[in-house]
Formats: C-alpha cells, structure tokens, sequence
C-alpha cells in the first residue's frame, strides 16, 4: 500500500502533514484531563470496596509505573515527535508486525471505550430528560465530538481545555471542600470529623494485602488515556517544550487527583459504606451545603464522558493515519483535508462507533462486557510495548547519542524492567481472579486475529527478493 502526496479531487493530500496547532495550555490540561475519568467521580466504589482505604496506596503504586511508562514514551517522542507515536515506534524498533499489532490493538481499544463513553453520556443526560429515548443522546454526543475533531485540531484542543478545566476545578473544589469539614468542621455544627475513618473501620487495609492486589488491574484501566500525550507530539507546536512537561508532573497528578480526592472521601465516610448512598462527590457537596449537588456532579459527569469521546476520536484517527502512511491500513486514510486533519480516518473511526453505538443496544450485556476486555488488555499491551520499544530505542544508541538526548529515562534499563515485572503482575492477578479471566481469552486471540490479517493480507514490508521482513532488526 504505497503511500504518496498527490493531491486529490476531493481536496484532501494523501500523505499531507498534519498541522502543529496544539498549544502548550492545551496539552498542559490535556494531561491534566487524560488522568481523570467518569469512574473517579461515581465513586470507585469497587475499588473501594476490595482495598478498603489502602486504595490510596494502589494508585500510588500504579502512578509510579505509569511514571516510568510516560518517561519512557516521552524519550521517543521528544526525540521523534510522530502522530502515530508508539505504535510507529513499535514499529521501528521492534518490527513491523510489533508496530501493526499495537496500533490497531489501540485502535479498538478506544474504539470499545468511546461507545461505552457515550453510552455514559446518554445515561447521564436520561437523569435531566428521562422522557428523551438514550439513544438521542448517543448520537447527538457522537455527532457533536465527530464534528469538533473534523473542524480542526485546535478545536479539538480547544474543547479539551474546557472539559480538562470543568474536572479539575470540581475535584479541587471537593478535596479543599473537604478539609474544611475534616479539619474545621465545615457542614457538620463546627465539629472536626478528623480521619480516622482511615483507620477505624477494620483498619487502614482491611482485607490485607489480597485487596490490594486484587484493586491494581482496576486501578491500572483508570489510568487508560494518559499515553495519549505521546498521540499529540505530531501536532504540538513545540513538543521538545510542551510533551517534557507535561509527561513531567503525571505523577504529582495523581496524587493530587486521585489519591487526595480519595483520601478527602476516606476520610470523611466509613470506607464500608461508600457506594450505597450515590456518588462520594455528591455527598460531600451536598454536606458542604450545596444544594444543586447531585445537578452539578451529573454535569461534571457528562463532560468527563464527552472528554474521553473526544479524546478517542481524536486518537483513533491518528493511529489510524499513521498506520496507512507505514503502509499497514489503505492508503486512502492517509490523506488529510486542507485544514490538516486525517479527514478519511477520522470519518471511518466515527462510523464505527456508529455501529458500536447501535451494538450496544442490540447485543447482550455479557457479550459487549466481553468485548470491553479487549480494552484492559489492550492498555497493558500498548504500555509493554512501550517500554520494550525505549529499551531497543536507547540500546541502539551510541554513547555520545545518549548524551544528547533531550528527555531521558531514569535509572535506565532498571527502571523499565520494574514497571514490566509490575504490568506482568497485573496480567498474573487478572488470570487469577474469575471476573477479570475473559481478558486473557480475548485479548490474545484478538492479537492472532490481527496476525493471521497481518500476514494473509501481506501487509509486511518486503525486502528485494520479495520476501517478508520479519523484524525490524
């Protein structure tokens, strides 16, 4: 599938570049926001509910392997700012078919989240307007992020600010919100409620070590969309300045975010209790006083939901660009329109939602919790690949290269070979608990099935003699 830069009848340039129009505050919050999903706000009940308050110290754990995940895609992408980021770099430095497999394993991956993203949405916009059929909503949240992403990329940077900007200011408000009724009382007659809920309620880690392991698979598919920064750096205007940045601070994120907003809510109801009495958000507003509560954590809800949507229409669309210009999707998705968005890409991306969005619908709820597995699996495949692709990028480095390498790695190779132990780990307790066993079914067969296409549509490169090139080295 030869890709060339001819300019074709409908306006669009196959192969033309994409624009450079994200600036450095959109992808400062667009890290911010990748952090935060729907789940955060109803609750993590179920995380909860398995590690008792010794949740805080699973995301802490996840948040360091996500650190050294990020450090790594952050040496390649400061070094080679590409649109189709890891999976190009899987692709030159462990491979072809190691390149093919991730991009379009992430691909589906976001594909099976943004249905279950606008399903959100329309649940959520069913609370306001019970009477409006959902599927209304589903398709009006994936018509309006379709046409965002369509318009431009700094549209698509634009919303992303704003969506990034609404969870932000809400969790911040909840967490100085809470120190005030833990510290001063605020909402409960001037009396400290104090934390020792941490503690109390069978202790800081109530089912031992057991829960906390069993929360991590949880904890880690919170975490899914972080690696998005890496999609950005083929269109940020000065990625050597703004990816380092904002891949800088992902962990001091999650503790603001994650581990404070948990700790406030910890803190302030029995660990136990949490998930019986609605959102732990609305809950603590409402002790604050604030009537229009649960009005306010439905909408923060919704533009999380229309968050992610955008997000994965905006990722789908470049992977799959970049998988055409490598030769491994036709070529025709390779072409931009004239404002520098992979129009043809991005149109098939939405119309298989379209299809997702009807699937959902139509299908048992099993069948399509079957098919998100595809997503926990496919995130830690993608973040494997990562390393693994940084290990070779760097070994392939003479010393005087690693020296000029503008965002390094710490504590290289050590610190890669941890944070794969630790996603190995996180595949072992999958396998080990029933509930979360499907993803190793689906997953891997999903990657044959992408091999076997690999081959039996010849999609590997060729080397003179026409023979297939198996590897990259």
């Amino acid at each position: 599938m030869p890709v060339g830069n001819p300019s074709t009848h409908d306006g669009t340039v196959q192969g033309g570049p994409l624009k450079r129009e994200l600036g450095e505050r959109h992808i400062r919050l667009m890290a911010l926001g990748a952090c935060i999903g729907v789940g955060l706000f109803l609750g993590s009940a179920k995380a909860i509910e398995m590690a008792g308050p010794a949740i805080m110290l699973s995301y802490i754990i996840g948040g360091l392997a996500i650190l050294v995940i990020m450090r790594a895609l952050g040496e390649m992408a400061v070094h080679n700012p590409v649109a189709g980021s890891f999976s190009r770099y899987a692709q030159d430095y462990l491979g072809p078919l190691a390149g093919f497999l991730t991009g379009w394993n992430y691909w589906f991956l976001w594909l099976v989240t943004c249905v279950a993203e606008i399903t959100a949405v329309a649940i959520y916009m069913g609370i306001w307007f019970p009477d409006v059929p959902r599927w209304i909503w589903a398709l009006a949240a994936l018509g309006s992020m379709g046409a965002v992403n369509l318009v431009a990329v700094k549209a698509f940077g634009e919303f992303e600010f704003w969506f990034a900007l609404i969870k932000i200011v809400t969790i911040i408000a909840m967490v100085i919100g809470g120190i005030g009724v833990i510290a001063f009382g605020f909402g409960n007659d001037g009396i400290a409620v104090g934390i020792s809920n941490l503690w109390s309620n069978g202790g800081f880690m109530p089912n031992g070590v057991t829960g906390v392991l069993m929360s991590l698979q949880m904890v880690m598919f919170a975490y899914l969309g972080v690696e998005m920064i890496g999609l950005t750096a083929g269109e940020a205007r000065n990625p050597q300045k703004t990816i380092p940045h904002a891949i800088g601070s992902v962990f001091w994120r999650i503790l603001l975010f994650y581990v404070g907003a948990l700790f406030v809510i910890l803190s302030i109801y029995p660990w136990n209790g949490i998930g019986s009495a609605g959102s732990p958000f609305v809950m603590t507003f409402e002790r604050l006083g604030i009537k229009t509560a649960a009005g306010i954590i439905n909408f923060v809800v919704i533009t999380a939901a229309l968050s992610s949507c955008n997000g994965g229409i905006f990722s789908t669309g470049r992977m799959l660009y970049s998988l055409a210009q490598n030769g491994q999707a036709p070529a025709m998705f390779a072409r931009t329109a004239g404002n520098g968005v992979p129009r043809n890409a991005l149109l098939l991306s939405i119309g298989a939602l379209l299809l997702g969005v009807l699937a959902n619908y139509l299908v048992p709820e099993k069948v399509f919790v079957w098919v998100t597995s595809i997503a926990t699996f496919g995130a830690i495949w993608t973040w494997a690949m990562i390393l693994l692709a940084q290990l070779k990028f760097r070994a392939g480095l003479s010393t005087a290269e690693r020296d000029r390498l503008q965002f390094r790695m710490w504590l290289w190779p050590m610190s890669s070979y941890l944070a794969l132990a630790f996603l190995i780990l996180v595949v072992g307790l999958m396998a080990y608990f029933e509930d979360t066993r499907v993803a190793l079914y689906v997953g891997p067969a999903f990657l044959v099935l992408l091999t076997g296409l690999y081959y039996g549509l010849k999609l590997a490169p060729k080397d003179e003699a026409g023979e297939m090139v198996r590897s990259a080295s």
